[in-house]
């Protein structure tokens, strides 16, 4: 068993600080474009007159970054080399996202706004997994183009966690002889709406409520008549593009499904591994990061003529932290080389458990790192000169939002006790 990173991937990553200090830093140096990263990045960053969106000046320094890194052969990294990526593993994602989260805040991966030099990209396994040619072409090339930015459909205002149940109806209704799907419902959450060309809506085509078939993917133009942003929630965490919205007699054709018809439950799950794992990987170096500041911190701070750090107080808070870093790196690292190792469709089947514990813990993890960071720096720990207070309200979601924590640990607790998973059927009574 070898536990040692491997040296192309350190050589890479070295790439990637060389363009970070040649590109990317200068950047934030120019035009007071550091007012997005210090004591008045909430400010700078979010339209108050436009309902808490990110504003322009934000998103177009973000576009910027992005570009840049794709003309340099980063952006695309985990994609496939047909996309102009250079089929970057959930290994090494994992690496270089916590790497990057342990840098602190900062343009080369800011992830208030899935932000990052080394762009994660799960609906391009979705839409490769799933999509027709014809969508692949579209919804891929397309999107590294800048001609398609699809949002995600699931979530609704009474139906976060229990899928199963929503309430968004999809019929099919044939319009000027061309056959297709009628849609009624809401759904809420549904981030990145105001820069999106499309939603992927999902609504049930058939069965009961709290089937797991019989829900379908379907692909809605933004704007399109009947798809109604009704308001943009304001969040903890700001700025906000996370709207609630309806669909009110919106048709789409045929070929607008994604996916099989009814199975649109197991295309959502495939979205979410890679975007937990890597996101987990994120949580852990901010995390991480949080510690070592509050170390360097309590080394320099001398009340009372001693170290800070003397104190245990201050001492055993901070190991156990560090500690969980580590154990957690690890399960981490080696459940995203376990991923790489399996078809895209066995995920689910055999690895969700781990991925959910990796997801939950290591977002519980860098809320009390932050909290912690806080504490051991007193007054000045609270304020927003120092980040722990963005890094706590922006990781806080996380909890939520990538499949409560809650929610998560019912997955392990299912895989756990064998009703799902490679251990089903194993505590079955042979009578």
């Amino acid at each position: 068993m070898d536990f040692t990173i491997p040296v192309e991937l350190e050589n890479y990553y070295t790439e990637l600080e060389r363009f970070i200090e040649a590109e990317i830093e200068p950047l934030v140096a120019k035009d007071d474009n550091v007012r997005f990263f210090d004591h008045r990045r909430e400010d700078a960053r979010t339209d108050w007159d436009r309902g808490g969106l990110p504003n322009h000046a934000w998103e177009e320094l973000l576009r910027e970054a992005t570009t840049r890194a794709d003309a340099a052969g980063h952006w695309r990294f985990s994609t496939p080399k047909k996309y102009g990526g250079k089929d970057g593993s959930n290994l090494w994602m994992a690496v270089i996202r916590d790497r990057f989260a342990q840098r602190g805040l900062g343009l080369h991966n800011d992830l208030q706004n899935e932000h990052s030099i080394v762009g994660n990209f799960p609906f391009v396994a979705m839409f490769e997994t799933f999509g027709t040619e014809v969508q692949k072409q579209e919804f891929i090339t397309g999107g590294f183009e800048r001609k398609r930015r699809v949002a995600f459909g699931l979530t609704e205002a009474e139906h976060g966690s229990d899928a199963t149940w929503m309430g968004t109806r999809a019929l099919r209704e044939t319009r000027d002889g061309v056959p297709g799907w009628r849609i009624d419902g809401e759904k809420m959450w549904i981030t990145g709406m105001h820069v999106a060309t499309h939603c992927a809506v999902f609504a049930r085509t058939s069965g009961e409520d709290g089937d797991a078939r019989g829900i379908t993917c379907l692909l809605v133009p933004n704007p399109t008549p009947g798809l109604e942003i009704e308001e943009w929630m304001w969040t903890f965490n700001m700025p906000t593009d996370h709207p609630r919205l309806s669909l009110t007699n919106v048709w789409v054709p045929e070929d607008a499904m994604l996916g099989e018809e009814g199975r649109g439950l197991a295309l959502a799950q495939s979205f979410v591994h890679q975007n937990r794992i890597r996101q987990a990987a994120s949580s852990l170096g901010a995390a991480q990061f949080c510690v070592e500041e509050s170390v360097k911190y309590a080394r320099q701070r001398k009340p009372f003529g001693e170290e800070l750090a003397k104190n245990q107080a201050i001492q055993f808070p901070l190991v156990e932290l560090a500690t969980q870093c580590e154990m957690l790196r690890l399960l981490i690292y080696k459940t995203a080389w376990e991923i790489d190792r399996l078809p895209h469709r066995e995920i689910e089947k055999q690895l969700s458990d781990k991925v959910s514990m990796c997801n939950y813990w290591a977002n519980r993890l860098v809320c009390e790192a932050a909290d912690r960071a806080m504490q051991v720096h007193g007054g000045i720990g609270y304020s927003r000169h120092k980040p722990f207070e963005h890094i706590y309200r922006h990781h806080r979601r996380y909890r939520i939002t990538e499949g409560a924590e809650e929610i998560q640990m019912r997955k392990v607790a299912a895989y756990l006790f064998g009703y799902l998973g490679p251990r089903k059927g194993r505590f079955e009574s042979s009578s």
